[in-house]
C-alpha cells in the first residue's frame, strides 16, 4: 500500500470514528433524558401544551315575517380584575392609587348595584390580597355599558396595566317579551341547547357549530391564538307578524281574564297559505293573572260541539243524509239504545232541518244521523274522516305536537257521543286546519310556522305551503256545509253564535262578515267524570265570509262563574274583535280603539 493510499484509509478512519462517536454521544444523551431528567422535561413539556378554548358560536336569531326579532342572542360581560398586574404595584401603586376613585365612581354610576365607596372598598381588599381574578360586578353588563366603562383613565391603559378585562357570554333574550313565547320556545341555561318550541325543533339550525382556539403564551404573555373560526347558526324567519301577535294576545288575555279562564288559545291562519300569523297560549296564574306556560294549540283535548261539522261532512258526502233532510228532536233526554243518554244545550220540541241542526248545534240531532247513518260501520265513519287528513301524520314545527286520536269504536253508544266531539281529541291547530279547508274551497293546508332559513340575510331554504289533501269533500258537500256555518253566526232564531236573548251580538260584525262554529265540551274530572259545570268552550271560522282571507280558533278551559258563560259570546265575540281588527291591519278599515268599532278607509 502507498503513502497515499495509507493517508486516505486514516482519513475515513477518523471520519467514521467522529461519526460513530457523535452517533453514539446522542444516543446516550436520549438515554440520560428518558431515564435522569424525564419528570423534569415532562414538567416542561406540560407547560409549553397550548390550552385549548372553544369559541362559542352565536345562536341564530328568531324573526317575524316583517324581520322584527322575537328571539336573539345579545352579548353580555362579566367584567374581572386581576390586582397581581406588575404596572398597579410599580412606584408605591402609583397608578392604582391615582385611577381607583374614579374607577369606583365610574362602576356605580354605569353598572350599578353598589354605591362608589362600596365598589372602592371591594377593590382595594382585593388589590392588597393579591386576587387573580376579581369579578369587579356583581351582575352582567350589556355592551353600551361596557363601551362607556372603557373611557375610563384606569381601563383605558389596557388590561396589562390596568388588570381589567371582560368576558363576554351571549344571552337569549326576546324583545317582546311574554309574545308568542311559548311558541317561540325556550333553551337550557345560558347558551344552552333549545328546550321547547321553535328554539328546540330548529336546534340544529340555530346552534352553530363552535370554533376553536388556543391559549399559547408569546412573549412572555398569554394570548388566545384562533385555530378554528365559529361560524355562526342561522336565522328562523316566522310567519308569525308581530302586530297580529300582539293584538290576539291582548284580546284572548282581556276575555279569558272576564270569565276567569284555566287557560285560553287562540290562532290566526292565513286561508290560502297555512301561514299562522298569530299564535297565542296563556295560562292563569295563582295571582289572577296570566303567563304562557304550555302550548295549548297543539295539545289535544276532546272538541265538543265543533266536531259535529266534521261528522256532518262525513255523512253528506257519503250520501247518507241531504242538508234539507228533518230530524225530530224533543225537550227530553234521548236515549240510545237503553244505555246513552242525549241532550241539548237548547232543549226544544221540534223538526230541524240538517242544516239548522248544526247551526242550533243539536246534540240530539246529530247522534241521530251519524247512528242512523253509520249504525253497524263505525269502521267507515272513521275512514271517512281519516281521508279527510285529520288522521294524516302532519309534520308540525312544534316539538311534542300530538296527532288527533280517532279511534273506531267497540260500540255503536261511543259512535252517538263522537257525533258530537266525545270520545274523540283534536288539537286546537288540527281543528283549524279542518274549518280553513272549508274556507279554502275543499283544500287541506298544513299549518305552518317557519317561511325561511337564512344565513346574513340570504334564503338558505324556503319552505313552501304543503296541501294535505286537494280536497276533503264533494263540492255539493262544501257548498252545503257552507251554508250551515253562515247560519252559526247569521240565523238570529238559530244561530248559536248569532244574538244572544239579551240582544248582544256574538260573531256577528257590521264590517266583517265571519262564518264559523260554536263547540262546547264538559270536562273530564278525575275521580268525577263528566262535568255539567265546568266546560270547555271553542269558537272557529273564518272571514270575510264571501271570500275567507283568514282562519281562526279560539278556546276557553273552564270559564267563571258556572252557567254564565256562552261559546258564541265569549269565544265568538273574541273572534269578532281580532277579525275586525285583521282587517284594520289589512289597511280595508281604520280601528277606533276607544270606540271599538271599525270605519272603512
Amino acid at each position: 500500500m502507498s503513502d497515499e493510499q495509507r493517508n486516505t484509509v486514516w482519513r475515513f478512519a477518523i471520519i467514521f470514528i467522529l461519526i460513530m462517536s457523535g452517533f453514539i454521544a446522542v444516543l446516550v444523551r436520549i438515554v440520560y433524558v428518558q431515564t435522569v431528567e424525564r419528570d423534569e422535561w415532562l414538567k416542561v413539556a406540560e407547560k409549553q401544551v397550548p390550552t385549548h378554548k372553544p369559541i362559542p358560536a352565536t345562536r341564530g336569531n328568531i324573526l317575524d315575517c316583517n324581520g322584527r326579532l322575537l328571539a336573539s342572542s345579545m352579548p353580555q360581560y362579566h367584567m374581572y380584575m386581576d390586582t397581581r398586574v406588575e404596572a398597579l404595584h410599580m412606584k408605591h401603586g402609583e397608578l392604582f392609587t391615582r385611577h381607583i376613585d374614579t374607577l369606583a365612581l365610574d362602576l356605580a354610576r354605569i353598572a350599578g348595584g353598589h354605591t362608589q365607596a362600596e365598589y372602592k372598598e371591594r377593590i382595594v381588599q382585593a388589590y392588597k390580597r393579591g386576587e387573580k381574578r376579581l369579578k369587579v360586578c356583581d351582575k352582567r353588563i350589556n355592551y353600551l355599558q361596557r363601551r362607556e366603562l372603557e373611557q375610563n383613565a384606569l381601563i383605558k391603559q389596557g388590561k396589562y396595566k390596568s388588570g381589567v378585562f371582560f368576558e363576554d357570554q351571549h344571552v337569549r333574550i326576546k324583545p317582546y317579551g311574554i309574545l308568542a313565547s311559548r311558541t317561540i320556545g325556550s333553551i337550557y341555561g345560558e347558551g344552552g341547547y333549545g328546550n321547547s318550541g321553535l328554539e328546540k325543533g330548529f336546534e340544529n339550525e340555530l346552534r352553530g357549530t363552535d370554533g376553536m382556539s388556543d391559549i399559547q403564551k408569546i412573549g412572555g404573555r398569554y394570548e388566545s391564538v384562533t385555530v378554528e373560526e365559529a361560524r355562526d347558526g342561522l336565522d328562523i324567519v316566522t310567519t308569525i307578524d308581530a302586530n297580529l301577535q300582539d293584538m290576539v294576545e291582548k284580546t284572548l288575555i282581556e276575555r279569558a281574564t272576564m270569565r276567569q279562564a284555566q287557560w285560553g288559545c287562540c290562532i290566526l291562519m292565513e286561508t290560502q297559505t297555512g301561514y299562522i300569523r298569530a299564535i297565542a297560549n296563556i295560562d292563569r296564574k295563582e295571582n289572577g293573572g296570566y303567563e304562557e306556560k304550555l302550548n295549548h294549540a297543539v295539545m289535544r283535548v276532546e272538541p265538543g260541539s265543533t266536531f259535529k261539522t266534521i261528522a256532518l261532512v262525513a255523512a253528506l258526502d257519503d250520501g247518507k243524509v241531504k242538508i234539507d233532510d228533518t230530524v225530530s228532536v224533543t225537550s227530553k233526554p234521548w236515549i240510545y239504545m237503553g244505555k246513552s243518554k242525549h241532550t241539548d244545550a237548547h232543549r226544544m220540541d221540534t223538526v230541524l232541518t240538517v242544516r239548522s241542526a248544526l247551526a242550533v248545534s243539536s246534540n240530539i240531532a246529530l247522534a241521530k244521523i251519524i247512528t242512523r247513518s253509520y249504525q253497524g260501520s263505525a269502521q267507515k265513519f272513521v275512514r271517512k274522516i281519516e281521508k279527510m287528513g285529520l288522521l294524516d301524520s302532519i309534520y308540525c314545527e312544534i316539538p311534542g305536537a300530538e296527532r288527533a286520536r280517532i279511534d273506531v269504536p267497540k260500540d255503536t253508544v261511543t259512535l252517538s257521543k263522537m257525533a258530537y266531539g266525545y270520545s274523540v281529541e283534536l288539537s286546537p291547530m288540527q281543528i283549524l286546519m279542518f274549518y280553513n279547508a272549508i274556507a279554502n274551497n275543499g283544500r287541506m293546508i298544513r299549518p305552518m310556522l317557519v317561511s325561511s332559513i337564512q344565513q346574513n340575510g340570504e334564503n338558505v331554504r324556503v319552505f313552501k305551503p304543503q296541501t294535505v289533501k286537494s280536497s276533503i269533500c264533494s263540492d255539493r258537500t262544501l257548498r252545503d256545509i257552507k251554508d250551515a256555518l253562515h247560519d252559526v253566526v247569521w240565523d238570529n232564531k238559530m244561530g248559536t253564535a248569532s244574538v244572544s236573548k239579551w240582544g248582544g251580538r256574538k260573531a256577528q260584525s257590521d264590517l266583517v262578515a265571519i262564518a264559523g262554529k260554536t263547540g262546547t265540551a264538559q270536562l273530564l274530572l278525575p275521580r268525577r267524570g263528566y262535568s255539567g259545570e265546568h266546560h270547555r268552550i271553542t269558537f272557529v271560522g273564518y272571514f270575510p265570509e264571501d271570500n275567507p282571507q283568514y282562519s281562526c280558533i279560539c278556546m276557553m278551559e273552564d270559564p267563571q262563574p258556572p252557567r254564565t258563560y256562552d261559546a258564541g259570546m265569549d269565544c265568538g265575540s273574541t273572534v269578532r274583535t281580532i277579525a275586525e281588527k285583521t282587517m284594520a291591519y289589512t289597511g280595508c278599515y281604520v280601528y277606533k280603539e276607544g270606540e271599538r268599532k271599525l270605519e272603512k278607509r
